[in-house]
Order: C-alpha cells, then structure tokens, then sequence
C-alpha cells in the first residue's frame, strides 16, 4: 500500500506499509504492542519483533487490551525504528465505531448458564462424557470446577472435554490455558487443540511467577473481549491452584496477611475475579470456564486454595482417587460431582429420572458405583436411552 499518512491525526509513517494483526497489550506509557498468539501474546522473542501502536490510535478508537486489531503497520519518519500501526481496519473483526458502541463485559447482565454442552451427542460415544452429560453437565457459562488430586486422570478428562467441545461446536472460541505446565505435556496440549477459533496458551514450569500471571491476564482480557462481541467462549484453566501459587509469588509478601499453608489474604482476589468472569450474558455471548484445582497434593497451601474455591462455581466435577488406583476411569465420584439448577440444561424429567439414578447409586460403596454405571452404559447406545432403559430395581 502506499504511504499511511493522514490516517485519522496517526503517527506519520513513511514509505509502504504492511498488513498487522495482533492482539492488543498496553504499555505503562499508554501506548501498546500487538502480540501474537504463537507467544502466548508474551512479548516477541526478537526486541521490537512486535507491531508497537502509539497512544493516539488507542484514544481515537478507544482500543481495549485483549481486542484483535487488524491494520496497516510501517516504520515511522522520526522516532524510533520500529514497526508502527499506521491504521486501524478491523477490531474483534468489526468496524472501530460499530466496535466501539458494544457493551462492556462488566456491565452485560448475567443469567443462569444454558443451554447445555452436549458433550456425547451421539451414538457410542466415549463413556466417561456421558457421564459428565448425566452427573454434572456443562452449560453456555459455565463456572465449573474439577477436583483433582494427583494422577486421577484430569488431563485426559480435560483434553476430552475439550475435543468434545471442538468437535460438536465449532463455532465456539476455545482456550486452554496452560500455568506452569510441563513443557511436553503443553506441546501434547498444542499439537492437538491448535486451528480456527481455538489457542493453547502456556506458561511453562521454567518462566517464573510473573510470567504465569501476565499469560493469564491477557487471555482473560482477549475473552471478554470476545464475550463482548457476541461471541461463546469456553476456557480450560490447568490449573487454578498453581495460577493462585503464582499470584503468591509474584505479589512477594504484598499480598496482605498471610493465611495457613503461606498463602497471602490478598493473593486470592485475582485468581477468583478470573474464575468468577465465567457467566452467561443476555444480551450474547458467553464465558465458560472449567479450571482445575489441586487436592491431596500434600501441600497445605493447595488444601487452602481448594477450599476458598469450593462453592464459587456453579457445576463441581470431583475425581476420586481410589477409584483411580483401581484404574477405574472416570474416576469421577458420584456423590460429590453435580451442577446447579441442572433442570435449565437438562430438563425437568430428565432431571427425575436421574435423582431415582443418584439414590440407587448413594446405596453402593463409591467402588461398585462407579462400575456399575459404567457398565449400564455401555449396554446402552446413548443416555436418551439408557434413561429411558432404567427402571428403579430394588
């Protein structure tokens, strides 16, 4: 294109300018940078690799951190040599102005979460999603927790979860956000979930506390951004015990007074702010957030987080690690696993049906429970089927 002057009182640029596109982070300065999703929208490995936007753009558009902003970027005539957005064309992938006018995330009205993620729609589906279907589904909104204590299968729950969600809704966002992963487990996670409408977004064991926490806060930003545009996303969060740990760190002591297990009273502020933007707007657009919490990990600090997170979501998948030892997976416990106002997403009959499931279940040591449902489903093609197959035998 030719030269990107004129553009609306923007920086002068000289010479030709190119296509940029990136998501929005703002400097202490008020200016920003267009990061990538490649980096976990970290800054670019090679200094000023990313597109910096000057202040101006921001004021004239109103530009919010975690928006996507499509323009021409080229280098300025006096200042420094780096890579400058010129013009804004597209934000969130609508025009500034009709962007512009859309409502903020805080101020869109919350609802109950429906309807539901049919994670197992069809026939032979895998089991253990039929019966996160059945015990505790998932809705547009979701705020839902997963207790899980060590090796009880929570990764592959999740990578399940999230594949179903792919899969069966396309047209949802979805992303996984990885805090202090194990580095192969992250590219496990990447090579598998990566294409249109979906992003890993990863913080590794090796990048310090600080690192954690900026990962997060702008994936938070990018989906409120989207919810803003009408837009379903869903959030995988492994897991909010180690992103609470990172909050501790990075806070160093100014995280208020410190609780049992060294955890600051302050600390838990943000890591529950993020967990409680999950919700379900009426004007559009939903954010649904499963995240993990660590259990019976021998850490005091962990039981702490667990407990300040226990009854702030709306649906609980709780893994049980007895079960797990006996390789029996799910290893999801029945009795503690449930979803609030489950009628919304399921129906009332539904509903009936599965509390006379839940009684003849309650009966049974947790260890027999388990591999009986597991077996009643796999006799049945579908949960439609198994409901309607089931009669209370006593």
């Amino acid at each position: 294109g030719g030269g990107g002057g004129g553009g609306g009182g923007s920086f002068p640029v000289e010479g030709p300018t190119e296509d940029a596109v990136g998501v929005l982070e703002y400097t202490k300065e008020g200016n920003g940078w267009l990061r990538q999703k490649i980096n976990s929208y970290m800054p670019d490995a090679i200094p000023n690799g990313d597109v910096f936007v000057p202040s101006a753009l921001i004021r004239q558009h109103r530009l919010q951190e975690g928006s996507e902003v499509v323009g021409q970027a080229g280098l300025p005539s006096r200042g420094p040599q780096r890579h400058t957005l010129a013009e804004v064309e597209t934000v969130d992938g609508l025009e500034p102005d009709e962007r512009r006018e859309l409502p903020q995330f805080r101020h869109m009205t919350v609802v109950d979460p429906e309807p539901q993620f049919v994670l197992a729609p069809g026939h032979d589906e895998n089991v253990s999603l039929r019966i996160v279907d059945l015990l505790c589904p998932i809705g547009y909104g979701t705020r839902g927790l997963v207790v899980a204590p060590p090796r009880s299968g929570k990764t592959v729950l999740m990578q399940q979860i999230c594949h179903a969600i792919s899969e069966h809704y396309p047209d949802v966002h979805m992303i996984v956000l990885l805090i202090d992963e194990r580095p192969e487990e992250a590219t496990g996670w990447k090579r598998s979930v990566e294409g249109e409408n979906r992003e890993v977004l990863v913080s590794t064991l090796d990048e310090g506390p600080k690192h954690h926490v900026a990962v997060s806060e702008i994936c938070l930003k990018r989906a409120q951004r989207l919810v803003e545009t009408g837009k379903d996303v869903v959030i995988l969060l492994d897991s909010i015990t180690r992103l609470t740990r990172a909050y501790n760190s990075a806070m160093g002591g100014r995280g208020g007074g410190t609780m049992s297990g060294g955890l600051g009273s302050k600390v838990l502020e943000v890591p529950k702010k993020f967990f409680g933007s999950a919700r379900k707007c009426e004007e559009g657009g939903s954010l649904t957030i499963l995240g993990t919490t660590l259990v019976d990990t021998g850490s005091r600090m962990d039981q702490v987080i667990f407990e300040e997170f226990k009854g702030t979501g709306n649906q609980e998948l709780v893994l049980n690690r007895q079960l797990a030892e006996r390789r029996i997976f799910p290893a999801i416990d029945i009795e503690l696993s449930g979803t609030r106002k489950e009628e919304l997403l399921l129906g009332a009959n539904v509903v009936q049906r599965l509390y006379t499931l839940r009684r003849v279940l309650a009966r049974m040591n947790a260890l027999d429970a388990m591999p009986l449902l597991i077996d009643r489903l796999m006799k049945t093609k579908s949960n439609a089927e198994f409901l309607t197959s089931f009669r209370v035998d006593d």
